[in-house]
């Protein structure tokens, strides 16, 4: 487990800092089950001030140190930054952690143990737990869904990564916190509120998703060349790989349309107040949709280039099986002649040459005619 602490009062203008300023207020529960996301617990101050994401003119930047679990309460009690712990993999001492010193509700904590097959938000008293979805490519098309589970307090972040697959390298469950970190120490973010790390992670999950697209969208592209240019190797395979490519891509469109609706739900009920957390919320909203936009455009492109692979294919097979017609129309009347006449005309004994010529003309003939026929109903 890993604890960080963010010190950024000295990146952010003292005045916009006050209005920045998170404040949480209780209100009356509307139902006794807390996990809904019909009843927040918890709203943020509107604001009107711009929040500094880049280096400031003197190159202060966020201040992110490392520190012992056992520090925690005595982080959490300050006020000049945010608490942010990450929860690389489950263990016993991340569940006393959410558990006592966090005190999350434990329908939260068993979503963090478990796998959750879709997006989820649940809005309690005084924080809001999230679940969302990053795609990484696995073995023969199999796309692995990497979890990553948000608590979002008041001036703390936790992170858990979710349990993934034996198969996926547990490397890319860190590739968000990788990439939030890097911008707290490079100074492209300075966060005065907890929902802006929150938004980072959203945003490089969404960087993750589009990524995935354009990787996906260049195995497109060398389907779709190898369709018009006729250079398609093994059938079977190379529709295998076309369903796969379609496969990802509508893993894609999903994960994005799915964390789409989580982020509107956040921003209907306005979670993190009317201003500047809205914009935030917005935002969001806006990346997942573009994502799902995306993916589904790809996802028609190859559904057209496999449509125009099968009508082609189609076309071969049904010209095949019309010519093996006009062969079996030609041949079957010869045969079925021949077998009669062979009976009667060639004999052990001698071989009546004036019936078997005759025989042999009215047989030419007979084909020479079906060829015809055939060739003017365009058969051939």
């Amino acid at each position: 487990m890993l604890v960080r602490f963010v010190v950024t009062p000295a990146a952010v203008d003292h005045e916009a800092a006050d209005q920045l300023s998170v404040q949480y207020a209780t209100v009356p529960e509307v139902a006794a089950d807390p996990g809904g996301v019909d009843q927040p617990q918890w709203t943020v101050a509107p604001t009107t001030a711009t929040m500094p994401t880049r280096r400031g003119p003197d190159g202060l930047v966020a201040i992110v140190t490392e520190h012992s679990v056992d520090e925690l309460p005595a982080l959490l009690a300050r006020d000049d930054g945010l608490v942010w712990v990450d929860v690389p993999t489950w263990d016993d001492e991340a569940q006393r952690v959410l558990a006592e010193v966090f005190c999350f509700h434990p329908l939260a904590i068993r979503d963090c143990i478990a796998r959750n097959q879709v997006p989820k938000v649940h809005v309690y008293a005084g924080y809001l737990f999230l679940v969302l979805h990053a795609p990484e490519g696995g073995k023969d098309g199999h796309v692995h869904y990497i979890e990553l589970d948000q608590f979002v307090g008041p001036n703390y972040l936790v992170t858990v990564h979710g349990p993934i697959n034996p198969a996926a390298d547990p490397a890319v469950t860190t590739v968000e916190v990788d990439s939030l970190l890097h911008r707290l120490e490079s100074g492209r973010l300075v966060p005065a509120a907890s929902y802006d790390l929150s938004h980072a992670l959203a945003s490089a999950l969404s960087g993750r998703l589009r990524n995935f697209t354009a990787m996906l969208t260049q195995d497109v592209w060398q389907l779709e060349q190898r369709v018009t240019a006729g250079h398609l190797g093994n059938p079977e395979q190379f529709l295998e790989e076309m369903f796969r490519a379609r496969h990802g891509l509508l893993t894609v469109k999903t994960m994005a349309a799915l964390s789409r609706e989580v982020y509107a739900r956040m921003a209907k009920i306005h979670i993190f107040g009317h201003d500047r957390g809205q914009f935030l919320l917005e935002d969001t909203v806006d990346q997942f949709d573009r994502l799902r936009a995306m993916a589904d455009g790809q996802k028609d492109y190859l559904q057209g280039t496999i449509e125009f692979y099968q009508a082609r294919t189609n076309t071969k097979m049904t010209i095949a099986a019309e010519r093996l017609a006009v062969i079996a129309a030609v041949t079957l009347p010869i045969t079925a002649l021949s077998s009669i006449l062979g009976v009667n005309f060639i004999v052990n004994d001698e071989t009546k040459y004036l019936p078997l010529a005759i025989s042999l003309v009215i047989m030419i003939v007979m084909s020479i005619a079906l060829l015809i026929w055939a060739k003017r109903k365009g058969w051939w």
